[in-house]
């Protein structure tokens, strides 16, 4: 039945070596070449459950398990031959398993980097790309030390044959790959967590960038993203990649809209409830994007409505929980007050004190120390004076600029795949247990394009 599903899932997607060719192009053209990035959370046997009566007994105690079972994931990892391999929750508190993957990778012609998660909790990331068709330029490690003992990878890579055959004039093509595994979200406060380690990873990718003064590049952000405290995949984590000019691959592939929200699945998490969480967001070198602390003042101020409104708040009624008594505007300390109240602050998952005046600053349109009524309205409740200077920045950009714009490379979304095929109708199947998670793989092609003038 598993080698039904399998040939099933492979039959979309035809590759030569480590390349897609995507069955789509015309075949009297000289084939494009592809890359196919796959991410996958492997369960880590220290959280793998043998026995639902005593959830104290883990796989991890029983090594004949925990190897067959990797064994298959490296089968099939290595029968799939995916350019970039992006892997969450790997055991690498076990020699054994870490000396496992890094031999049967290595022999298979990628080279790997591991990250164990802060404090010695045992698992962390591995990333892995194909050596014969990378150059890679560097390597770094990010560490949250804040809560959820979480990290974050960075590989910078250039592609090398048979793109330099592809590729005309001088443009180096080179990729920004993160990989990554937020928080899960236990509760609401976890929420605001999980949007600034996202915010955090956006902030060291700007940094970098910065750093090394790089020129316009893709950049593929891996692992697991989304899926509030409440199971909706269309959070505030979403919002805020989707305002920085990250698309959904799986969505772009499959023709789904923001709107799209209960298409597929990728998880069933130990509570038993499935939901979409595993991601391969791209973003391409031409998209406009938004100052990162105007992106990021949104996404709190989207939170902080959003809890205003479950307390059944108007608009109105808003207003005036958040201004002064006797008053007819919000101070800064009205303000404070209001965040502790919706539990945005008073407790160790907090707004900072530099986050909450940015805020404020994003807030204050006039400078003038105070919020009236039409200020909340704009950059609170309806949060459209950010969208609105975007709208015009934008527009600036499609009457002709990009006829000057510089180019680059960026890429197209060619295809994409889960598996097992069930969960791309939104089910999950009983007899799949490789993990509690599914395998996602996307196909790119490479596409010449001008970056955007915001980020050139």
């Amino acid at each position: 039945m598993r080698t039904g599903k399998w040939a099933k899932s492979m039959g979309r997607i035809s590759r030569i070596g480590s390349f897609a060719i995507a069955s789509s192009l015309n075949d009297t053209n000289p084939p494009q070449p592809c890359i196919t990035c796959t991410t996958f959370n492997i369960l880590a046997p220290i959280y793998k459950r043998i026995n639902d009566e005593d959830p104290t007994c883990r796989e991890s105690d029983y090594r004949a398990y925990w190897l067959a079972r990797n064994h298959r994931i490296l089968d099939w990892l290595l029968n799939e031959k995916s350019s970039i391999i992006c892997l969450q929750e790997f055991w690498v508190g076990n020699e054994e398993l870490v000396n496992l993957y890094e031999k049967r990778l290595g022999d298979a012609g990628y080279v790997s980097f591991k990250l164990g998660r802060t404090n010695n909790r045992g698992d962390g990331l591995l990333i892995a790309v194909q050596t014969e068709y990378f150059n890679i330029f560097n390597y770094k490690e990010l560490h949250f030390n804040d809560i959820g003992d979480r990290v974050a990878q960075l590989l910078h890579v250039e592609l090398v044959f048979p793109f330099s055959k592809w590729r005309n004039g001088e443009i180096r093509q080179e990729i920004l790959i993160v990989n990554t595994h937020l928080l899960f979200p236990h509760d609401a406060t976890l929420s605001l967590v999980r949007l600034k380690q996202v915010y955090k990873i956006l902030q060291y990718v700007e940094s970098y960038q910065n750093d090394f003064q790089l020129k316009p590049m893709p950049i593929m952000l891996c692992g697991l993203f989304l899926s509030d405290w409440n199971g909706s995949k269309r959070g505030h984590v979403y919002k805020f990649l989707r305002s920085q000019g990250f698309v959904s691959s799986y969505d772009t592939a499959h023709q789904y809209t923001d709107a799209d929200a209960d298409k597929w699945v990728s998880h069933r998490n130990h509570r038993g409830n499935i939901c979409a969480v595993d991601f391969i967001w791209l973003l391409n070198p031409d998209k406009y994007r938004k100052l990162l602390k105007a992106s990021w003042s949104e996404a709190v101020f989207g939170m902080f409505k959003d809890l205003l409104r479950r307390a059944s708040l108007t608009e109105s009624d808003a207003f005036a929980f958040l201004r002064a008594d006797n008053e007819d505007c919000i101070t800064y300390s009205g303000f404070c007050e209001a965040l502790r109240q919706l539990n945005l602050i008073g407790h160790s998952h907090e707004l900072n004190e530099e986050e909450i005046k940015e805020l404020w600053v994003q807030a204050d349109i006039d400078g003038n120390g105070v919020l009236d009524y039409k200020e909340f309205l704009q950059q609170i409740w309806i949060s459209s004076g950010l969208d609105q200077r975007d709208d015009n920045k934008n527009k600036e950009q499609d009457d002709g600029s990009n006829d000057v714009q510089e180019q680059t490379i960026g890429f197209s979304v060619k295809n994409a795949v889960l598996f097992p095929p069930e969960v791309e109708k939104g089910r999950w199947p009983e007899d799949y247990s490789l993990s509690d998670h599914a395998r996602l793989t996307v196909v790119f092609s490479p596409i010449r394009m001008p970056c955007s003038q915001m980020i050139c």
